[in-house]
Formats: C-alpha cells, structure tokens, sequence
C-alpha cells in the first residue's frame, strides 16, 4: 500500500463528506408521462450509484406557496416522493413530517406541475431525515450498522454536532452525508466538507 492508499484508508475510518440535498421530486413511470409525456432524461449522474438528475423540472403547488423548476431525480420510483427542507414547507404551507426516505405514509400532498400535465399527490411530502449512506467496508471501517442512529461533527464553517443521523448501508451506495439546505446552511456547509461520526 503506497502512502496515498493508507492516508485514503485512514480517512475511511474517520471521516465521511457531506453533501446538501436540496429540495427534489421523485416520480412514478406512469407520472413522469403525464408529467412529461415519456420518461426522465439522464442529465447527469449524482454521487450514489444509479440515481441521476433528470433534464425535466416540475413547479410544485402547496396550499399557500410553490416553488418553480424543482429538479428531478430518477430513475422513476414504485411511489411518488417530495423532499423538501422545514422552511420550503412553510413556503408551501404544509408541514412536512421528517421520516427516511420511503416512509410517505399519511404525510400532506401537493400537485405537481410537468411540461404537458400535472399530477396531484394525496400524500408524499417529507423533510428527509438527515442520513448517511454507507458501502458496507466503510459502515465496518467505522464500526456501524445499518439503521443505526449517530451523532455526527461536522468540520465546518459553524461546526455544529447534528443528532439522531441515521446510517443506511448498502453495497449499491457510495459513503457521503446527506443534509438538507436548513442544516447545511447551519453548519455553514461547503462542498468538500468532512464530518465524523460520534456512536
């Protein structure tokens, strides 16, 4: 192992990079045709595996506000999901509960607005839980599980600690943090900021 690999391997077991998620839509194949007349268009790969930006934008309407050109992200999903921040619901007007991702149930709806039609969702909105997506060599590395819940520092302009993180390990992800843009904008996130975990 020359040095460059062991500095890499050490910072494994120590640090992971954050990244600010701003607020997306998730849509179904059957909604992205109402939505766009086909299906998304690939604009450029994200930092997990398999998941992209999309060239399509939607306007999404809540019952007191909208926001314009939300991007996109695909592929297309099994069910429809509206990330959003605590201050765009306010915006909005909604109260989106925060949940991991996935967990939709019995959360506010908005109508979704595409080039050639719209979609309106009974449920779907959530602020996601802040999480960090994990390989399972760096989840060990670090000494943590799937679905476990840590604190995280972050090495930040305003380092801030960030309770209840949830861990998600999968051999499909790659290893960053994921924080929306109320707790980036917190810590005063920049791109190529490290955290470390605290179990």
């Amino acid at each position: 192992m020359d040095r460059e690999e062991l500095v890499n391997a050490v910072m494994r077991r120590v640090f992971v990079e954050l990244e600010a998620s701003g607020r997306h839509v998730h849509v179904t194949a059957q909604q992205a045709q109402i939505l766009f007349g086909h299906g998304l268009t690939p604009k450029r790969d994200l930092s997990q595996p398999g998941q992209y930006l999309a060239q399509e934008r939607v306007t999404v309407i809540g019952p007191k506000g909208r926001f314009e050109q939300v991007a996109v992200l695909g592929p297309e999903r099994e069910e429809a999901q509206v990330e959003i921040s605590l201050t765009d619901g306010k915006t909005l007007g909604i109260t989106p509960p925060v949940r991991p991702s996935g967990n939709v149930k019995h959360s506010p709806g908005v109508t979704l607005i595409g080039d050639v039609g719209q979609v309106t969702l009974s449920e779907g909105v959530i602020a996601a839980q802040r999480h960090i997506h994990m390989t399972p060599e760096d989840a060990k590395a670090m000494g943590v599980t799937d679905k476990q819940v840590v604190r995280l520092q972050t090495f930040t302009d305003r380092p801030v600690i960030f309770e209840d993180v949830l861990v998600r390990v999968s051999p499909q992800y790659a290893t960053f943090v994921h924080l929306d843009y109320d707790e980036a904008n917190a810590c005063g996130f920049a791109p190529g900021d490290l955290g470390r975990l605290l179990t």
